[in-house]
């Protein structure tokens, strides 16, 4: 069965939600993807952020077939070896106090929503707080998720969401201070703005919102699931800051590959928020999720991926600049870290991803008209090469 057919059969089966480039992956090595025909590919966007050691990293493979073999599931009403070893790097490389793993990124930000009230409940004695979230924002799918997401694109047709939610503008200090009242029980911002255009937080921003949740006794909320896990060369965005939420979530990268993601609080937070019986998974941190992420912050230490980072953002900024300088079509470069945006105008950024795809080449968009770079965080100077090179050929002409 060839490729096309292979695509009509998932069509004849699989809801139609995403509009599916015309390739079938196969496996992948390294940094790079393989389809089902053989054709190489460089990965330059590690599936949406999630592949931060690429394909089959050494050792990484070996440890989930080493606790398959052991336990898969056995609930949260019991504990077992990995919830507590990951819970316990994923506290300690957070500076935060207590985690709760979830299956994903839009249900680690189900959970701090529901922490954030929990907590104003506590606080107040009632319901009925609201929270501020920014414009160009994305926070996930599920209800409460998109409910703070600032697009009202994805929100119109599953009105009316959950209530009590304001919107702010992204960097603005003043817009969100302007809708703070005493109902206000956090506010929640990612600390890279991805599908909003790969637009980072301005440290007085952060600085700011961080003075005035203090002030007013209102929970911060940072999300850390695309830009977290060692994409800015911190383990997360905000320690680039040097500012602290008191609510994080993260996933993608956190298990790279394996679905889990997780919230984790600070010490305010956790002492008067959700407490036994107010929030559950029946998967969430099961044994094989947990042993990915154990595994994963082992192997980040050990291979010094953190300063590996810091070294080749350096060069991929570099490279991402000289072909904004050469392309009439790149309006400017922006971005943190391994985590990149080509802002382009006069051509589909739809048409650049797919023609790179057809070139060997995987990069996605996020908004309308930013080309995104979340490459595995692996990549050598000779990737970032080879895609540039890619790119030239795509944006020159």
């Amino acid at each position: 069965m060839d490729m096309k057919e292979q695509i009509q059969k998932a069509e004849e089966s699989i809801l139609h939600t995403y509009n599916r480039f015309p390739v079938v992956f196969e496996k992948g090595n390294g940094v790079f993807l393989y389809d089902t025909e053989g054709k190489e590919y460089l990965d330059f966007a590690a599936g949406i952020a999630v592949n931060s050691l690429g394909y089959h990293y050494p050792g990484y493979d070996e440890a989930l077939i080493s606790q398959v073999k052991k336990l898969t599931h056995i609930s949260n009403l019991y504990y077992t070896e990995p919830i507590i070893e990951a819970g316990r790097k994923l506290v300690e490389k957070s500076r935060l106090a207590k985690a709760f793993f979830t299956n994903s990124g839009a249900e680690a930000i189900e959970g701090a929503l529901k922490a954030a009230k929990k907590y104003a409940y506590t606080r107040d004695g009632h319901a009925g707080h609201e929270i501020i979230a920014m414009r160009h924002s994305f926070h996930g799918r599920t209800v409460g998720a998109l409910s703070v997401t600032g697009n009202a694109h994805y929100q119109e047709p599953f009105e009316p969401l959950m209530g009590g939610v304001r919107f702010a503008d992204f960097n603005d200090l003043d817009s969100v201070k302007a809708l703070v009242t005493d109902k206000t029980c956090a506010v929640i911002t990612e600390t890279v703005q991805g599908e909003g255009g790969i637009y980072p937080a301005k440290k007085e921003f952060l600085e700011g919102l961080r003075a005035l949740c203090d002030e007013k006794d209102i929970l911060l909320i940072l999300d850390e699931i695309q830009c977290g896990m060692g994409r800015t060369g911190e383990y997360f965005a905000w320690q680039n800051y040097g500012v602290a939420p008191d609510i994080m979530t993260t996933a993608k990268a956190l298990g790279c590959g394996v679905p889990v993601g997780a919230f984790v609080l600070g010490e305010k937070a956790a002492a008067s928020s959700l407490m036994s019986g107010d929030h559950g998974t029946t998967y969430g941190g099961n044994p094989l999720a947990c042993a990915a992420v154990s595994t994963v912050f082992d192997l980040y230490e050990n291979n010094h991926i953190l300063a590996h980072v810091k070294e080749i953002s350096a060069y991929l900024e570099k490279r991402l600049e000289e072909l904004a300088e050469k392309s009439p079509y790149v309006v400017e470069r922006r971005g943190m870290g391994l985590m990149q945006g080509l802002q382009i105008t006069g051509k589909p950024v739809g048409e650049v991803v797919k023609k790179a795809l057809e070139a060997g080449l995987v990069v996605i968009s996020a908004g309308s008209d930013v080309l995104r770079f979340v490459p595995p965080l692996i990549i050598r100077e000779e990737h970032v090469d080879q895609m540039s090179s890619i790119l030239e050929g795509i944006l020159l002409d």
